[in-house]
């Protein structure tokens, strides 16, 4: 008998002996097991612990017949809290459960000796962690489903280190690879193979590009040091009750024969990713490289002067050039600052302080959350002529307090506008966008990330966390130009599901108290695929001021006409619906007055069909759990060898994805070769995608040496290869009325009249077709 805040509850001690052979001995309260006791399974499983009411609650110890054992926390009868788990392979893992999976910070280490240190999620890695090999090889950094993915940091043995991005437990994305003899390649890759331009430095080279990388990425990998030991803390401290109010099956822990997930120290309290990563990655990135490598066989005189500029196509080196590194003049950094200032003062989002470009999306997201919410459970309807009026408007106040109808935020105080919402709500539907889709994309917990540079105009861009949405920050004339054009618009794209015209899906504003206004235009991303994106063009069909210097190019630049050194042969069929459209688009814009618009070309290029990607070793990356502790290398059959650049087969709607995306267009599209048929794209070891208008489309890329290129020290070494095109006509926000200002300029200039004309938008879509036609795809005989 025991008394507890006067009431009296009786307990008692005895031995049950149940139904199914199971037994057990311990305290009871009422009929069911409570407090301490012992329960022993039939088939030889035994806990020994805590109960609540029937089921395991608080700290315990539970054996299988398989030998592997559980001791720590409990909730509900689930393995839940802290604890340590041995398996019958002699694995070790401690750190935090949830329903009996490891969940939060944890530490396992294999029975091939192999150690975990990290977050998890769901039984699987995820978050920041560090995996070390029995061979000596270690990576520290991120983690998503239990891969690599994300920022993070690889050493092997041998010394050679990666330190970049991943995809899957694959180098994927941008990064530089430090051999250990000093030399060092940056540039970028693709599921593990070099893909893109990049940059060789021999031992003893000058790296400014190199710190430069370093300094802006390493301040975010470092930063999650913060975020581990908050997870990790918040993982060692688990409510019980809290974190099971969510409905439980009655199953629970013997629900289930004592099973748990073996997806899957003593855990060091003071361990911090952030200290390991920070000792992890103090090799040297002072300015100087030490010493010859496998990577570059010259024997180069004055290293520190030479570098090496490479393209390579899913690994195969299709071009390099050798480039003296020469530090800037006084003139060239005064022209850089001066360059630097005008930008900023362009700006035209230049209205917050402090962190202008993190208030701003995060206005942006609650904007578009509030009118996407409003506007959504509205029934479905034609639009009216009223939906495009000035009063077709969504206006709302947001103070950072909060209000009856906005949440409390960290932002500044400011004013919604949402333009035409019924209009593009519509136009959504029209591209076959869902709601919630276009709101998690945007306004979803990863956010908006800001495009390297503002434009031309003083625009900024942002991007989606998934890269489907584009957004555009537009000045006033600009607005006015897409209101005036939006029922015409939502005509033609209504009417012509294959257009190439940008898609549209909001129009928005923000103001401040202040009076201070930001405008800004939800597009769909034309380049939003999972191939690597070679090479950007924005073609106007004019040669006048259309080139870029090429000390400025880099992976992510926009090049222009007279920076184009291929042409494009075509499919037949695929060439003539592609002009057929072209000439639809340029006709509504005709109509609209509208000029200076660009066909926006992005290219993926296949290795030429006869050479092999052979492995770059010694460092291709082992997926964790799935390797002999032996294993250093893996060998070239594992590797993939592409046998052709890529096939153009009959249509198969089972085997490629039909979903609508922010950048996909109509129908599949019927190509000549295949005898008229719809058609897939298939690329061996990639995928098979379905081939539209403007996406996925296939082609022949011829090289022709440009002027300014005729010898020049690059050696470009192929004259053919099979390309992947991505297009569509961007910058239609230019009304022909507003162009008066650039007809004196061209007049100023002396530049030819025939030049000046064309700014007349008849004249100017005859010579943006015609450019098209003749210069970039020009009809030749069909593959």
């Amino acid at each position: 008998m025991i008394l507890v805040s006067g009431i009296i509850k009786y307990f008692r001690i005895s031995e049950t002996v149940l139904f199914n052979g199971d037994v057990y001995l311990g305290n009871f309260k009422g009929k069911l097991p409570h407090g301490k006791g012992k329960y022993t399974r039939s088939d030889g499983t035994v806990y020994e612990g805590d109960w609540e009411e029937g089921k395991l609650t608080g700290k315990g110890k539970v054996v299988w017949l398989s030998g592997a054992t559980y001791e720590g926390e409990f909730c509900g009868g689930y393995l839940h809290g802290l604890g340590t788990f041995v398996g019958p392979d002699r694995s070790v893992y401690k750190g935090s459960w949830r329903m009996n999976i490891q969940h939060g910070l944890g530490r396992k280490q294999y029975g091939n000796l192999d150690v975990y240190d990290g977050l998890w999620k769901v039984g699987a890695h995820e978050g920041t962690g560090r995996y070390a090999w029995s061979n000596g090889n270690m990576y520290i950094g991120n983690w998503k489903a239990g891969n690599m993915c994300g920022r993070g940091v690889m050493k092997w043995l041998n010394g050679d280190i990666f330190d970049g991005f991943w995809l899957n437990g694959l180098r994927h994305g941008s990064g530089f690879y430090r051999f250990s003899d000093g030399s060092v390649y940056l540039g970028t890759w693709t599921m593990g193979l070099k893909d893109g331009q990049g940059t060789f430095y021999p031992p003893g080279s000058k790296q400014r590009s190199l710190m430069k990388w370093s300094k802006g990425n390493r301040k975010e990998f470092l930063s999650h040091s913060s975020l581990f030991n908050l997870e990790g803390s918040r993982a060692k401290h688990l409510n019980c009750k809290r974190s099971l109010s969510e409905r439980i099956p009655s199953t629970g822990f013997f629900g289930s024969s004592g099973q748990i997930s073996h997806r899957s120290m003593s855990l060091e309290e003071d361990w911090s990713l952030g200290d390991s990563a920070r000792e992890f990655s103090s090799y040297d990135t002072s300015g100087m490289l030490s010493t010859s490598s496998d990577e570059g066989q010259q024997d180069v005189q004055d290293n520190d002067n030479w570098v090496y500029e490479r393209e390579y196509i899913q690994g195969v080196l299709i071009k390099e050039r050798k480039k003296k590194i020469a530090g800037l003049s006084y003139k060239s950094k005064q022209q850089r600052k001066f360059n630097a200032k005008e930008a900023k003062k362009k700006s035209c989002v230049d209205i917050f302080e402090g962190d202008k470009s993190y208030f701003l999306m995060l206005n942006l997201q609650l904007g578009i959350r509030y009118t996407v919410g409003k506007i959504t459970p509205v029934p479905m309807r034609e639009v009216r002529s009223l939906d495009f009026g000035e009063r077709a408007r969504i206006r709302m106040y947001f103070p950072r307090k909060g209000s009856q109808f906005t949440p409390p935020h960290y932002s500044v105080d400011f004013y919604w506008k949402d333009y035409c919402p019924m209009v593009f709500r519509n136009l959504r539907e029209i591209f076959k966008l869902d709601a919630a889709d276009y709101m998690m994309s945007i306004c979803g917990d990863d956010g908006l990330r800001e495009l390297s540079s503002p434009g031309k105009s003083g625009s900024i861009f942002f991007l989606s966390h998934d890269d489907r949405f584009v957004i555009k920050t537009t000045r006033r004339s600009e607005l006015k130009v897409l209101l005036k054009m939006l029922p015409s618009y939502y005509d033609h794209v209504k009417e012509h599901e294959n257009t190439l015209i940008t898609k549209f899906f909001g129009l928005h504003q923000i103001r401040l108290e202040s009076g201070k206004k930001v405008r800004f235009v939800v597009m769909g991303n034309m380049f939003c695929t999972e191939l690597r994106i070679h090479r950007r063009y924005d073609l106007k069909g004019s040669y006048h001021g259309r080139v870029t210097n090429k000390d400025e190019i880099d992976e992510s630049t926009t090049l222009k006409d007279r920076d184009l050194s291929y042409k494009f042969i075509m499919d037949k069929s695929l060439r003539e619906s592609l002009f057929k459209q072209i000439s639809l688009d340029c006709m509504f814009l005709e109509s609209q007055q509208i000029i200076d618009y660009s066909l926006l070309l992005g290219l993926h290029f296949r290795a030429p069909e006869h050479l092999k990607s052979l492995p770059e070793q010694p460092d291709m990356l082992h997926k964790p759990e799935n390797i002999s502790a032996a294993d250093g290398a893996i060998s070239p059959a594992d590797s993939f060898v592409p046998l052709k650049g890529l096939l153009l087969v009959t249509h198969e709607p089972s085997s490629v994805s039909t979903a609508p995306g922010t950048h996909i267009r109509g129908s599949t599209l019927r190509a000549y070769s295949v005898g008229d048929k719809e058609v897939d794209l298939l690329l061996p070891g990639t995928g098979r995608f379905r081939v539209q208008l403007g996406v996925n489309m296939p082609a022949q890329a011829n090289h022709k040496p440009l002027q300014q290129d005729i010898g020049s020290a690059g050696i470009e070494h192929f004259e053919v290869y099979d390309v992947i095109l991505y297009l569509g006509i961007i910058d239609i926000l230019q009304e022909y009325n507003v162009k008066k200002k650039i007809e004196h300029a061209y007049k100023s200039l002396r530049v030819d009249p025939m030049t000046i004309s064309a700014i007349e938008p008849k004249l100017y879509s005859k010579r943006f077709i015609n450019f098209l036609e003749t210069v970039v795809f020009p009809l030749e005989p069909e593959l």
